[in-house]
């Protein structure tokens, strides 16, 4: 039998188009239009999205390749606390003007690498602790008041030198207060916001709340861990006040994103206004206070025996004012009251290698209030 060359050509020529063709509609193109590169970022694919593109896709059991290395891509169900999925969480790096090409397949994934994780820790006077492959951190519960052990109304700072969740090792050997390799808590909150947390700010006076008294986790892992805590109801300077507050930790990020919600009796009241604190040490160290952009950066004074924390905020809101006050660094502003509003705070060890000093932490909180501004990651369906 003889084969007609010409006609294998054309044949093997529509073959090669159809599947041309075929694998570009099925693909999904992440890109960087921005002129900075993208490190380490976890990024959301909408669930309806992903859906409608492969509609036979297994919930239960699917893969995600990048198409030009061939290499799977870790992901992550995020349900926000809603019984169906929301988005597909995936991390990615990518230089400026570049692309990632991804192809989902029913077929079994590989074991993802735990990244973010947070618990309750009704062992350690209701803190709530959460980390990532970065830093860590806890808030205090209402056993701390009740157990009459005082009130510690900011944010602590857990420093980590290891990709590796170090929660419940800490929580375990019951000695966080030293350093076992991997880091340790020397940070110290006292009576202040610690590292960022948020307070109503009336008659010159910062109006604390007590402790969260209600948790709820509503992702958790292994790319980004999102929780939330509720504040029962205190006094405002003559307004009955309460509070939640959802805080999301990402994988490779120094930054919460956290959500506050207050409401107050007061429905004449518009809006409220607050304070984001971060603590002053008594000893020299460096800040940076941009009150145009809303970038407030602390390179503490370095501990001889452990190193330097930096402390960071970014405000994505109008700034009223940037101040030290007491033992506080305070920015001042105003948000809505009953309404969701959402800003960034975090952390940074020197010691973890990453950013060893006051102007790559600035630099990278600088960087970073460019990129919420701007988030010029582009998914194409």
């Amino acid at each position: 039998m003889k084969i007609n060359v010409g006609v294998l050509c054309a044949i093997m020529m529509v073959f090669f188009l159809t599947s041309c063709k075929a694998q570009k509609a099925n693909k999904i193109i992440v890109s960087n239009k921005s002129s900075h590169a993208i490190k380490d970022k976890v990024i959301s694919l909408p669930w309806s999205d992903v859906k409608q593109k492969y509609p036979s896709l297994d919930i239960n059991s699917f893969r995600i390749v990048d198409i030009t290395s061939k290499k799977e891509v870790p992901y992550q169900l995020e349900f926000k606390g809603n019984e169906n999925v929301q988005n597909v969480l995936i991390q990615v790096s990518l230089d400026t003007k570049t692309a990632l090409e991804l192809q989902f397949e029913n077929k079994k994934h590989i074991d993802f690498v735990t990244k973010t994780f947070g618990r309750y820790v009704p062992e350690r006077l209701d803190d709530f602790a959460w980390e990532n492959d970065k830093i860590a951190f806890r808030m205090y519960g209402k056993a701390l008041e009740e157990g009459g052990k005082g009130n510690a109304y900011g944010i602590d700072v857990w420093v980590k030198r290891t990709n590796e969740m170090i929660i419940n090792k800490r929580y375990k050997l019951a000695k966080y207060h030293v350093d076992h390799g991997d880091g340790l808590d020397y940070y110290h909150v006292g009576f202040t916001l610690g590292a960022g947390n948020m307070a109503p700010f009336v008659n010159d006076s910062i109006w604390y709340s007590k402790n969260y008294t209600k948790w709820k986790i509503l992702d958790n892992g292994p790319l980004r861990t999102t929780f939330q805590l509720e504040f029962d109801e205190w006094d405002v300077n003559g307004n009955k006040m309460d509070a939640v507050k959802t805080i999301s930790l990402d994988a490779g990020s120094q930054l919460n994103r956290i959500d506050v919600k207050y409401t107050t009796n007061n429905k004449s009241l518009e809006q409220i206004p607050v304070v984001v604190g971060i603590i002053k040490r008594p000893e020299s160290g460096f800040h940076s206070m941009d009150i145009e952009n809303g970038v407030l950066g602390y390179w503490e004074p370095k501990d001889v025996k452990y190193g330097t924390t930096g402390v960071g905020v970014i405000i994505p809101s109008k700034v009223d004012d940037m101040t030290v006050r007491n033992d506080q660094f305070l920015v001042m502003l105003k948000i809505p009251n009953n309404q969701h509003y959402t800003y960034y705070t975090g952390a940074v060890w020197d010691k973890a290698g990453d950013i060893t000093n006051k102007e790559e932490w600035f630099q990278y909180l600088n960087e970073m209030k460019l990129q919420l501004l701007n988030d010029n990651i582009s998914i194409q369906f």
